[in-house]
This record gives C-alpha cells, structure tokens and sequence, in this order.
C-alpha cells in the first residue's frame, strides 16, 4: 500500500483524474501486479470533512493498493509512483478482509464505488503489547465495529514493513466503506434508523470498544472515494 501527496498546485479532483487517466493503467500494465485500488480524498467525499482526524499532518491525499507476488520488485512500479506524486510512502502489508464491499456494492474497473471510504492510520497505545493489541482489535473489536456502523466494506491490513524512508508511523492501515448518507449523518453512519436511543447505545458501544487498543492521539482517518481498478479475483 502506497500513500501519494499531490502536487501543491493540483486540486484533488484533478489528482484523482491524473491518477485514474495515468498511474492506474502504467500499473496495471505491468506483469508483476495482479490486483489494484485506488482511494483518493476528491470532492466526492466534501460532505465527510467532519469525520476527518489528523495527527499526522500533512495527511496523504491518495492510497494504492498494489497486490504482487515479491514486494522486493518495488523498483518496477515505484518510478511511477514518483512521477504523479510529489511525495509518497509505501507499506507491506498482510490485509485481512471481514467485509468484502463488493459483494454488496458491485462496481466496474474505473468505476467510483458507492459511498465513501475511510482510509485510517493506527497503532497501539504504549499500555498494550503487540499481541494483546490484536487480540483486542481482531478477536474482540470487528465485531463490535460490524454491529454498530454501516459498514459494508471493511478491510484490515497490518504493516510487515516499511518499504520507503519518512512513512508515516503506523502498524496498520484500515479500509471500511460505508454509504454516502454517512458522509454527514450519525444516524446514517451508525445505522440506527433515526432511533435517538439506539445511536447513543452504537455510539457508546462503539467508543468503549475503540478505546481499548486505539491511541486517540495517534491516529488519522481520511474519507476518501474508492476505484477498484482490478480485483486480485473473482469471487
């Protein structure tokens, strides 16, 4: 997974479009890449500006995920990286995936996927070991996360390496989708219906669950518009 900076005098749609019009096909294109994604922060996701946290700033404006057989070929596709970004930032990453978005929201190569996705950088606070911080987050806390939001995409990739110099801290990255009425609605987002009642108990659980293994004051959550230029395999 590759984070990109834009060029200071590009807007973010015209990133998006570069990115879409240019980098995605010269990766596709290469042999050594069987699946590709693109997330970028466009006008699309405008209506989320509020979800956004940012303790790392300059946040990325864009995330590529590129599925390849050796990590240690980076030498192929990261030439191109280089040429659409000012900066960027690359990972290794072992992704898991409880909720596949696409089997609920079908979309073509090229195409935006319905809704939004946030794209969150985290890590363990200092009072949990590594593993106790797995066990919180992957045996306990994705099923709290999948009963009290509207998620229907949820992805979680935890960092084996760091491939560039000056990435962002970070031991995972996480991907979950959710539909557009999210953007600006806490109902929407916690799918509670417009029961008042029920967003405070989602709400609550939900922060509960998260504080126990997410430093709030080391973590990033950027909305951002999904492509799914080409899937690792059909399902």
């Amino acid at each position: 997974m590759y984070a990109l900076w834009k060029p200071d005098a590009t807007e973010s749609d015209g990133f998006r479009d570069e990115l879409l019009g240019t980098l995605a096909p010269a990766l596709q294109a290469l042999p050594c890449v069987q699946g590709l994604r693109l997330c970028v922060a466009d006008s699309a996701v405008a209506a989320a500006q509020g979800r956004r946290m940012e303790s790392h700033a300059p946040l990325p404006d864009a995330m590529v995920s590129i599925w390849v057989d050796d990590g240690g070929a980076k030498a192929q596709w990261e030439p191109l990286l280089a040429a659409a970004a000012q900066r960027f930032a690359g990972y290794l990453v072992a992704e898991a995936e409880p909720l596949v978005a696409r089997e609920a929201h079908p979309s073509k190569p090229f195409e935006r996927q319905y809704g939004m996705c946030h794209v969150v950088f985290m890590s363990p606070p200092e009072s949990l070991s590594r593993q106790e911080w797995f066990s919180v987050w992957k045996d306990s806390h994705t099923q709290v996360a999948i009963e009290t939001q509207s998620t229907f995409g949820y992805r979680q990739n935890v960092v084996v390496r760091v491939l560039t110099d000056g990435a962002l801290a970070s031991d995972a990255i996480v991907e979950e989708n959710f539909p557009p009425e999210a953007m600006a609605s806490d109902h929407a987002f916690y799918a509670t219906g417009g029961d008042e009642a029920l967003l405070k108990e989602h709400m609550e659980a939900m922060m509960a669950s998260c504080s126990r293994f997410i430093d709030f004051a080391h973590i990033d959550v950027i909305p951002m518009s999904e492509y799914l230029i080409a899937p690792v395999a059909t399902r």
